[in-house]
């Protein structure tokens, strides 16, 4: 999820972004506990062991065409005709066998007689209520998947750490599971703070904005696999961020994660509520743009992410820190991949200072070639309208030199799903 930066120390006592990473990745315990929930409950969860199928599939030969069941031998002299002796459908099998000068009518998907080596396909076929006549030879087991062609009982279907989308639901319920094992939803509280902040909907004095942040994570909590807690807006004292603190201790939440506050100002307080009640600070400074006042700590067993207030640096922070952290939360071996992906500049950019960029970028792209990628002129933090319609991330490593239109570089795409 970095894009593939430079782990340690960077200028000025920040930390690099792939540092910051794998040190909050590093504090988590381990996966949450497991639970076992019906199948068509599971869409979404993660496995929390691996799936093996329970049953072959599919469990005898069975043909792949509408048509008939033949001995391949008896169609060597093509044109025969064979004497038609019952007929095998999907669910209602033909329990006898065919034997030499016999054929079955047979549909796709049904078990294939026993005695049959071979699907005569009804386009090459003549029939009558009694006969049917084969126009050419059949190869032998021409039509037929056998028994055990997609999988095998005892085959691994499915890994410990892989998250439940339709295919894998299929796959799942055709091994024959009715259940599944898979991780609790990991809980993440979330706290955005200030006395600028109203919720949406709400009247706003002429000194207030819209909180909108804590939406933001709250879906990107959801769609990573976890459980959402609102705590709310917290103003600027002590007292009321202390509450919402205990309220997330309440909670048992596995992370807190904070909105705004969590430098050194004057009015930035969070970090002096949660160490009060007991913080053990891993950092709170990455070179990192936008998002450079990171704070990381546990507070007892609950994680705790500190994101900046501006908008676009607070949902930048969630992709790069927060899903990843849901993630190992969920047992994912994954959970520190760099979904990165390569494109080509459309402009020239220049160098880079200290800080890793990710730039609000538009993406056009050509059916043969990479996707070329165009940073937006205007990169402030706190507009939401850029990010809003952005469909990358273009990242900029830090001490970058120039580069030119036509040059490589890495994208994180935004309009694709995180998993």
């Amino acid at each position: 999820m970095s894009g593939g930066s430079a782990k340690g120390k960077a200028a000025g006592g920040m930390i690099s972004v792939a540092e910051a990473l794998s040190r909050i990745l590093a504090s988590i315990p381990g996966p949450v506990e497991a639970q076992t929930v019906p199948i068509a409950q599971a869409p979404g969860r993660t496995l929390a062991e691996n799936v093996l199928a329970v049953r072959t599939q599919p469990p005898f030969p069975a043909s792949a065409m509408d048509g008939y069941a033949v001995r391949a031998a008896d169609l060597d002299a093509a044109p025969a005709t064979l004497r038609l002796i019952g007929t095998s459908s999907a669910g209602h099998g033909f329990a006898g066998s065919v034997g030499p000068g016999e054929a079955v009518r047979i549909f796709t998907g049904a078990p294939v007689p026993e005695g049959a080596d071979a699907i005569l396909i009804q386009e090459n076929a003549d029939a009558t209520p009694e006969t049917v006549t084969g126009r050419e030879p059949v190869p032998t087991g021409r039509f037929i998947r056998p028994s055990g062609l997609d999988f095998r009982q005892g085959d691994t279907l499915l890994a410990a750490g892989d998250t439940l989308d339709p295919r894998r639901i299929a796959l799942a319920a055709a091994g024959g599971h009715g259940t599944l094992s898979v991780r609790r939803r990991p809980r993440v509280a979330i706290l955005a703070t200030g006395d600028e902040l109203v919720a949406p909907g709400q009247p706003t004095r002429w000194d207030q904005i819209v909180a909108s942040n804590g939406l933001a994570v709250a879906a990107l909590v959801r769609e990573a696999g976890a459980e959402a807690i609102d705590l709310g807006i917290a103003g600027d004292t002590l007292e009321a961020l202390d509450d919402a603190i205990l309220r997330a201790v309440a909670a048992d939440a596995d992370l807190l994660v904070t909105l705004g506050g969590a430098s050194v100002g004057d009015h930035d307080l969070v970090q002096s509520a949660l160490h009060a009640r007991g913080l053990d600070l891993g950092f709170w400074r990455v070179a990192l743009r936008p998002g450079k006042p990171l704070m990381h700590g546990r507070l007892g067993r609950m994680a705790v992410l500190g994101l900046p207030g501006n908008p676009v640096a607070s949902v930048v922070c969630g992709l790069l820190f927060v899903v990843p952290a849901i993630r190992a939360l969920l047992g994912d071996p994954l959970a520190e991949r760099d979904a990165s992906e390569p494109a080509i500049l459309g402009c020239d950019l220049p160098e880079n200072d200290l800080r890793q960029d990710y730039l609000r970028a538009r993406i056009e792209t050509a059916p043969d070639r990479l996707p070329v990628v165009y940073p937006e002129n205007r990169q402030d933090s706190s507009m939401l309208f850029i990010l809003g319609s952005a469909e990358a991330l273009l990242i900029r490593a830090p001490h970058a030199p120039k580069a030119r239109t036509g040059e490589s570089c890495r994208i994180l795409r935004l309009d694709r799903r995180l998993l």
